[in-house]
C-alpha cells in the first residue's frame, strides 16, 4: 500500500550558502616624520639654564636705565625670563645695591614665588639670588618691609633644605648660612624660633641649626635680652627631638649658653648646675649636665 504524505512534517530547509571570509588588508600608515600633522604643535626645544656663581656675575652697564626692564622681567610669565631677571637682580644687589632698595620687597616676593615653582631650575636660581641678597642687605631685610615678605622667604628656604633634591637642598643650606652670617642674631633668632616647633621634622632640624648658628654669635647680654631661660628651655626640648640634626644643634646651643653664662663665674659647674635646676624640670636639667663633660 502506498504511503500518504504527512502534511505536518517539517519542511526541509535548503542549506544556506557559506559566507565568504572577509580579508582586511591593513593600510600602512605613514610615519609621523613623513607627514606633519597640522593640528599638532611642534615639540619645544630643550631649554638649559646656567647657574652662575656669585663671583662670576658682572656689573650692569648703565644700571639706572635697566631698573625698569628688571621690574618687567620679574613680572614676566615666561619662567626663562624670570630666571634671567633674577640673575640681573643679583647683579644689582652685588654692584648697584642702592638702586635695588626701592623694589627690594618686590624682589623678595618674586623669590618666594619662584621657590614655590615646580621647575627646579627656577627654584634653584631664586635660592642663589637670596644668597646674594642676604649678603648685600643683611638687616635691611628684617626692618625695611611693612609686609611679612621676609617670613615667607625664611619658611621657603627651610622647606627647600628639607627637600629630596640634593642640589636644591645644598643651595638652600648655603642661603640660610648667609642669612645668619649677614644679620644681627637677636632679631633673626626671634624670627626663627617659631619653626623649632614646626610639625615637619626636617624643618625643625634646619631651624635648630640656624638657631645654633645665631646663638654662637651672641654674648650673654644678647641671650638675656632674648630670654636666657626661654633659650635654655628651647634647647632642652630639642635635645629630645627625633632627628639627630636637631639634637646636635641643641647641644651646640647648650654649650654656647654655658660658655657665655659661666664666663665670669669662678665656680662654673656649680653656677651652671644651680641655674639649670632652678629653671628646668629635673629630667631636662640632668640632660643639660650630661652635655658638659666636666659636670
Amino acid at each position: 500500500m502506498a504511503l500518504r504524505p504527512i502534511d505536518n512534517a517539517l519542511p526541509i530547509t535548503p542549506e544556506r550558502p557559506k559566507k565568504q571570509a572577509k580579508v582586511v588588508v591593513p593600510i600602512q600608515k605613514q610615519s609621523d616624520s613623513a607627514v606633519q600633522d597640522e593640528n599638532k604643535a611642534p615639540s619645544a626645544p630643550e631649554v638649559t639654564v646656567d647657574y652662575i656663581l656669585s663671583e662670576n656675575l658682572k656689573a650692569i652697564p648703565n644700571p639706572e636705565s635697566k631698573i625698569q626692564s628688571l621690574i618687567e622681567g620679574l613680572d614676566s610669565k615666561d619662567w626663562i625670563k624670570v630666571c634671567e631677571s633674577l640673575n640681573n637682580a643679583r647683579r644689582f644687589a652685588l654692584y648697584h645695591s642702592t638702586l635695588l632698595v626701592p623694589i627690594l620687597e618686590k624682589v623678595v616676593l618674586v623669590l618666594v614665588k619662584a621657590m614655590k615653582n615646580p621647575r627646579s631650575a627656577l627654584c634653584k636660581t631664586s635660592i642663589m639670588a637670596s644668597f646674594d641678597i642676604f649678603n648685600a642687605y643683611g638687616d635691611k631685610l628684617l626692618d625695611s618691609f611693612p609686609s611679612d615678605a621676609f617670613d615667607h622667604l625664611l619658611l621657603q628656604l627651610l622647606l627647600k633644605t628639607s627637600q629630596d633634591k640634593r642640589f636644591v637642598c645644598e643651595e638652600a643650606d648655603k642661603a640660610l648660612k648667609a642669612m645668619v652670617g649677614s644679620m644681627t642674631p637677636l632679631p633673626l633668632l626671634k624670627k626663627i624660633r617659631v619653626y623649632v616647633s614646626h610639625a615637619n621634622l626636617r624643618i625643625r632640624a634646619k631651624a635648630a641649626i640656624s638657631i645654633s648658628n645665631c646663638v654662637s654669635k651672641m654674648g650673654l647680654e644678647g641671650m638675656k635680652e632674648f630670654g636666657l631661660v626661654a633659650l635654655v628651655q628651647m634647647a632642652a626640648d630639642l635635645l629630645n627631638d627625633r632627628l639627630p640634626e636637631a639634637r646636635e644643634a641643641a647641644r651646640s646651643v647648650v654649650i654656647s649658653i654655658y660658655e657665655a653664662f659661666t664666663e665670669t663665674e669662678e665656680q662654673k659647674q656649680e653656677a651652671w648646675q644651680s641655674f639649670c635646676e632652678s629653671n628646668l624640670s629635673p629630667i631636662h636639667a640632668q640632660s643639660m649636665f650630661k652635655i658638659i663633660p666636666s659636670l
